[in-house]
């Protein structure tokens, strides 16, 4: 099978430009077939402000009304996917930026919650490998914007944490798929306010166990239920670790590996 890097970066990265430029750089250097996640950063919520469109948060996750979907559509699947693919081809890396309405790439429905209406967010139905391989045979690289749509013309906000492990799930069986989650920390940490308390490999026992004792921060638990369920779906490996260190994730000799062997 040939190799194939699915790489998730949150809006830390995308938010200073020197840090997206080397990053970018870093990934521009991987061999092969390789696919950009990203999310969107402050720059939503900062032209949502100046066009006079209230934000709501719950839980760290956006609210998207109708008008805020029209924001983050164009900032992500219009501003920061296309500045990312610009820089890539600036630093000699022939890349393809796409959206999940683009070929009919990702499905999403509108999320149902109990207790919350999240307004026009998705949760992913189904990513068309057919049309990932058909695009990665005319560019080894892609760049995804989290922004999926239902099949019935309504765009949908979705989690880009989520659309990478779905990505890496659906690519699994047809390429050797990595997934790698980049983020500002070092890994997965022990004490989150303490860099040398990176854990260097997360099985399933030891993470039940980490969570008894309270040794994972509540926004690292979403990444690492999509790392495992990834694992379980075919996909070689998952890491997680800080975006400079990008090439040595890729080399497997930094950040945390996540794995379904004891």
């Amino acid at each position: 099978m040939e190799p194939l890097f699915v790489v998730k970066i949150g809006g830390n990265v995308i938010d200073d430009e020197p840090k997206l430029g080397t990053f970018l750089e870093a990934f521009g250097r991987i061999r092969g077939h390789k696919i950009l996640v990203h999310g969107g950063g402050k720059l939503a919520t900062t032209l949502a402000g100046k066009l006079g469109i209230a934000q709501q948060m719950e839980e760290g996750r956006r609210i998207t009304d109708g008008e805020t979907l029209k924001v983050v559509t164009m900032v992500y699947a219009g501003l920061i996917n296309k500045v990312i693919v610009a820089k890539l081809q600036a630093a000699g890396c022939n890349a393809m930026g796409l959206c999940g309405a683009d070929g009919n790439a990702i499905l999403a429905h509108r999320r149902v919650h109990a207790t919350t209406d999240y307004g026009m967010v998705g949760d992913v139905d189904l990513v068309s490998r057919p049309v990932f391989e058909h695009l990665l045979a005319q560019s080894d690289t892609l760049v995804v914007a989290p922004i999926t749509h239902d099949g019935r013309g309504q765009l949908l906000n979705t989690n880009a944490d989520t659309i990478a492990q779905e990505i890496a799930r659906a690519m699994s069986p047809a390429y050797a798929t990595r997934l790698i989650y980049c983020f500002e920390k070092a890994g997965v940490l022990e004490d989150a306010a303490d860099e040398s308390t990176c854990i260097s490999r997360i099985s399933p026992l030891r993470y039940e166990s980490l969570k008894g004792h309270q040794k994972i921060f509540a926004g690292m638990i979403p990444k690492l239920d999509n790392a495992f369920e990834a694992l379980k779906s075919g996909v070689k490996q998952v890491r997680i670790g800080r975006a400079e260190d990008l090439e040595n994730l890729v080399g497997g000799t930094s950040g945390t590996l996540i794995t379904l062997e004891e």
